[in-house]
């Protein structure tokens, strides 16, 4: 089964969708077809709640450019590539097929295959985004909220930024006690495998775990 999955890159940044394409692509069935399309404007960035705000439209203006397609062009599944999971009820009033969020199929995934994880992600000023989240789907999961305080762009663009993000998760493992981490920013994906094979314990990427629950979503429709 073909599964055209269209992945949104809320962010203004054409660097951080073609790692988030990349991601996606890693990990897709053969035959999946990726996807990754980011708005024209709105922020470089979502690093706090007004980032997050200001990104919803032009979100929402790809999501339904999309579902205009001609029927057989369309998507058949999207996902919403930030991790505050922002406008995701609002993009799925808008189509016909499922949205999934990151941090919804992230927490979802590390839930079921370690029963506990700690969150590490980027700013401070998204930790509060990020426990609001862990309580509304995974509620008894979570044991911690993390951030490195490395700027989303900087995390991008610097692949070294994996040594101080891969110590804040070892503290996270020991001070929770927790058997799994959740990557909490888009731009950390590439860490993810390099990440599990340091600490011992599955490190759940948001972009991965969606474009799997997409395809397999698309296997029990």
């Amino acid at each position: 089964m073909t599964v055209h999955l269209l992945l949104v890159n809320p962010n203004s940044t054409a660097s951080m969708t073609a790692a988030i394409a990349a991601g996606a692509s890693a990990v897709a069935r053969p035959g999946t077809v990726v996807e990754a399309l980011n708005p024209l404007d709105g922020p470089p960035s979502i690093e706090n709640d007004d980032d997050e705000r200001r990104s919803v439209p032009g979100l929402l203006e790809v999501v339904a450019k999309a579902q205009r397609r001609p029927a057989d062009q369309r998507p058949d599944a999207y996902v919403v590539a930030c991790f505050g999971d922002p406008g995701l009820e609002e993009a799925r009033a808008l189509v016909d097929a499922p949205v999934l969020g990151i941090a919804q199929a992230a927490m979802h995934a590390a839930a079921l295959a370690a029963g506990s994880f700690s969150v590490v992600t980027s700013m401070s000023t998204t930790i509060e985004r990020a426990w609001q989240l862990a309580k509304l789907y995974t509620p008894n999961q979570c044991r911690g909220v993390y951030a490195c305080d490395i700027p989303v762009l900087q995390i991008d663009s610097d692949p070294g930024t994996i040594e101080p993000i891969g110590e804040l998760c070892r503290r996270a493992l020991n001070d929770d006690g927790s058997r799994a981490i959740v990557l909490g920013c888009a731009a950390m994906a590439p860490f993810a495998t390099p990440l599990t094979r340091l600490l011992g314990v599955p490190v759940i990427d948001g972009v991965a775990a969606a474009t799997v629950l997409a395809e397999a979503l698309q296997t029990l429709s």
